[in-house]
């Protein structure tokens, strides 16, 4: 990178407020805190986090399948406490918030600012009473399904496999997104299947999100969204989070790079402009292995940790992107939805 677009980049992150919709952490600090870790964020994560001058993340709290049914509960309980412990540790490092002022606040005190969100509502099973638990517990965002089968709806697996009727939303389903609404939670449709996607887009009043989703069209894993989805999310003033995972990038993963990455941005942005693209890295290479796939596959980020979000900037300004518009890319697309949502 030349001098003066390197200092065209420092310059842009300056002045941005940078959102991960979707980072797993609580996740990773669970499985490390487990095994006699501390200080997990503040020594593992917050360098790259702050070298790549994120001011938020979404934390998703998600639950390996093989906890599940009996422990689902228990194991998102636990990376909630989980995350508290971590802040006990490292005072002033960073902030569980839950509205847009406290994320803006956060910032100036020098804190990174999270949010949490369900990946998937396999924690409630079947009981609507729990999300208001989650709701007074800081947890902000519902993400209905992971890429499997819930009291919710049906998830979207990563490549075809040998399956049943597909469903859509379930009474519960439905049930449970006018809760979360009512509560001023806001619902991700990153991993549900098409059939719950369009039910979700019935029965939703609120905008959406895809947190963490790229175009189908450039990579055709049904993980992404399809033209008339982005289309769909777009009408209703919703924002897709980009994922750096190779598979959803390149139909070839092991050919993906930050060029291709940055065609998936274009592709959203000619479809439905500027203000509906934003950033959920869903960065995963980092971890420990625990992840526990359900299918055979092997996934690779190609921006490898937050540090290198300026690869990726550097490429929109390459391709004529202006200041303003990768400043709503970095976040202010994302920020200006929470706002609307949270406060």
């Amino acid at each position: 990178m030349d001098k003066k677009l390197l200092e065209r980049v420092a310059d842009i992150h300056s002045r941005a407020f940078t959102v991960d919709a979707h980072f797993d952490l609580t996740y990773e600090v669970a499985n490390l805190r487990e095994r006699g870790g501390k200080k997990i964020i503040e020594e593992k994560y917050l360098p790259q986090i702050k070298a790549g001058g994120f001011d938020l993340l979404v934390s998703a709290i998600f639950i390996d399948s093989f906890f599940l049914p009996e422990m689902g509960l228990r194991r998102a309980l636990d990376q909630i406490s989980f995350l508290h412990a971590e802040g006990d540790e490292s005072p002033g490092q960073f902030c569980l918030c839950r509205t847009t002022a406290e994320a803006l606040a956060a910032k100036r005190a020098g804190q990174t600012a999270i949010f949490l969100s369900l990946e998937g509502a396999e924690p409630l099973q079947n009981d609507i009473q729990l999300l208001r638990i989650f709701y007074e517990l800081g947890v902000r965002g519902l993400g209905l399904v992971w890429s499997r089968r819930n009291y919710v709806a049906d998830g979207a697996f990563f490549s075809p496999v040998s399956e049943g009727c597909k469903g859509g939303l379930t009474p519960f389903g439905v049930e449970l997104i006018q809760q979360a609404e009512n509560l001023g939670m806001f619902i991700d449709v990153s991993h549900i299947n098409d059939e719950g996607f369009w039910d979700v887009m019935d029965v939703a009043d609120k905008p959406v999100i895809a947190s963490h989703s790229n175009c189908r069209s450039l990579a055709g894993t049904m993980r992404n969204l399809t033209d008339d989805q982005i289309r769909a999310i777009a009408k209703n003033n919703g924002v897709i989070g980009m994922n750096s995972v190779d598979v959803f990038i390149h139909d070839q993963s092991g050919d993906a790079n930050i060029n291709h990455f940055v065609d998936h941005v274009d592709h959203i942005v000619n479809i439905v402009g500027i203000n509906h693209v934003g950033l959920g890295l869903d960065l995963c290479d980092g971890f420990q292995n625990f992840l526990q796939l359900p299918e055979a596959i092997e996934t690779q980020d190609v921006i490898k940790t937050h540090a290198g979000i300026g690869e990726f900037t550097a490429e929109l300004v390459v391709r004529g992107y202006t200041d303003a518009d990768i400043i709503a890319i970095l976040g202010g697309n994302f920020m200006r939805y929470y706002s609307e949502l949270l406060g």
